[in-house]
């Protein structure tokens, strides 16, 4: 039987308790629903299970409170050797966070809801780095809708499991809010401006093309989830084993149950679609890229897609989709613990800014939805105002004054410090072929697929990779930098 959530603390060994200033972070509320998280041990496994399926299992202050003194015990545990997380129901593993409570709170006059809402931005972040600077292997099935607060809990692992329902997206934009949860890390380090594109648009991944963009490490059928959470639970360490071995064990283990991928869903962000995000994302003001979409208009082949994008777009709150530019450009700096931080003192200020308020209401609560009255009313008119640049730049002030957010450890680090178990990274395949020594494609696609030991995608995306950014000619195989047309031979 699944174990309850509620925390016994006075039953744990007293080697494994957290310190009682550990517990202060997480104190449990009467009102808080003992079974919104199900916590289940099986030999050197440890499961989470988000169950609110009604509410595609939306992450509240509850579940965090119950979520991270376990991660906490399970760190000092010999005996757990696994976490997995997943979500209950067949629709969602976690579709964000539960935005209409926060909202509730802002429009309560008779407490400091802005105050109340910061304070779970604080519990949220703080699970958030815990799971990003993890002591043990931790697997995310990303099996659902994984938006919002689902992608703080699922991003920051070494696995990331997607599946044939996997819709991956950081919907934020569209809600007058930005993206948070540590997308200020992980979203300008995917490769060109992908990260960027999906931040400003509120764009969706979904099924095998979470994997094919990195999102995910792995791709399997969700039939097979069942059978590797088994499977997981017989692995045993040795006591002396370094994490990265660990970690390879567990890799090698989620690859047995690999069934192949759909090879009627093509790679969607890719070729000439992937050359047009990079031309038209990679301005640092909003009205550049605006206007790179609309020449972008004017394109065959992307023309289409360009004012696809314009349109969604101008369906965003401005402000947030400025907000959102700007942390995108200088998220890239921050270290795992700063981004935290700093998003921190960010969602601070958008809960006393007008946009995310009637941005949830109009989209979350009324029915039927509406279209949101943003204020300024669109991107044109944000960019009339005098004070723009004064406004966006108001949400990254950090405020020196006040008390500081503290993490639960100043655990650091500014990139993932462990192995990409997923595809070859852009950055990966450059630096490939910067070493010289490889003639052409052939070698490149044979180096991969033999050092990700035939892992499937591999093929798939390192081909579409070479066909984009390489030119074969008579002095070998050389890196597209700009607008040359690639695939040819000189």
């Amino acid at each position: 039987m699944p174990l309850r959530a509620k925390l016994l603390p006075q039953q744990q060994p007293q080697s494994r308790m957290m310190s009682s200033s550990s517990y202060a972070h997480f104190t449990p509320c009467p009102n808080d629903d003992p079974e919104d998280v199900l916590f289940q041990s099986l030999y050197g496994l440890r499961t989470i299970e988000l169950n609110r399926p009604n509410k595609l299992n939306a992450l509240n202050g509850s579940m965090i409170r119950k979520i991270a003194p376990r991660l906490l015990e399970w760190s000092k545990s010999d005996m757990a050797n696994v976490i997995v997380i997943k979500g209950a129901g067949r629709k969602g593993f976690c579709a964000g966070g539960d935005v209409q409570q926060l909202v509730e709170w802002n429009r309560d006059p008779t407490i400091d809801g802005p105050a109340k809402s910061a304070a779970y931005f604080a519990q949220e972040y703080k699970l958030n780095h815990l799971i990003a600077t993890y002591n043990k292997p931790y697997i995310a099935f990303m099996d659902g809708f994984t938006m919002g607060g689902g992608v703080g809990l699922s991003i920051h692992a070494p696995f990331r499991i997607a599946t044939e329902n996997t819709v991956f997206s950081m919907p934020e934009t569209t809600i007058g809010f930005f993206p948070d949860v540590g997308a200020s890390f992980f979203l300008p380090r995917m490769a060109g401006e992908v990260g960027t594109w999906l931040a400003l648009t509120s764009g969706q991944l979904k099924g095998v093309n979470a994997f094919y963009a990195g999102v995910a490490t792995h791709y399997l059928h969700s039939s097979s989830l069942n059978a590797l959470e088994s499977r997981l639970a017989e692995l045993r360490f040795k006591d002396y084993d370094q994490m990265s071995r660990r970690l390879e064990v567990v890799n090698d283990t989620i690859e047995e149950f690999v069934t192949g991928l759909p090879w009627e869903e093509p790679m969607a962000v890719a070729g000439e679609v992937r050359r047009a995000i990079d031309r038209c994302f990679g301005f640092d003001t909003v009205d550049e890229i605006m206007h790179a979409l609309r020449e972008e208009e004017k394109n065959e082949v992307t023309g289409e897609w360009a004012t696809k994008t314009l349109n969604t777009l101008h369906l965003r709150s401005p402000t947030s989709v400025h907000v959102t530019l700007k942390q995108m450009r200088i998220g890239k700096t921050w270290s795992i613990a700063e981004a935290f931080k700093r998003e921190h003192s960010i969602a601070t200020k958008f809960m006393s800014y007008p946009d995310f308020n009637e941005g949830v209401t109009a989209k979350l609560v009324e029915k039927p939805r509406r279209v949101p009255m943003w204020q300024p009313a669109s991107l044109e008119r944000f960019t009339e105002k005098k004070d723009w640049k004064e406004l966006v730049g108001s949400f990254f002030l950090v405020d020196d004054k006040g008390p500081k957010f503290k993490l639960l450890s100043e655990e650091t680090y500014d990139k993932y410090p462990f192995k990409n178990f997923g595809v070859p990274t852009e950055e990966e395949v450059e630096q490939k072929v910067a070493e010289g020594k490889v003639k052409s494609r052939a070698e490149v696609l044979e180096h991969f697929v033999r050092e990700r030991r035939q892992k499937q995608g591999v093929e798939v995306v390192v081909s579409e990779i070479l066909l984009r950014k390489t030119k074969e000619g008579k002095k070998g195989l050389t890196w597209v930098y700009g607008e040359e047309a690639p695939g040819q031979q000189e």
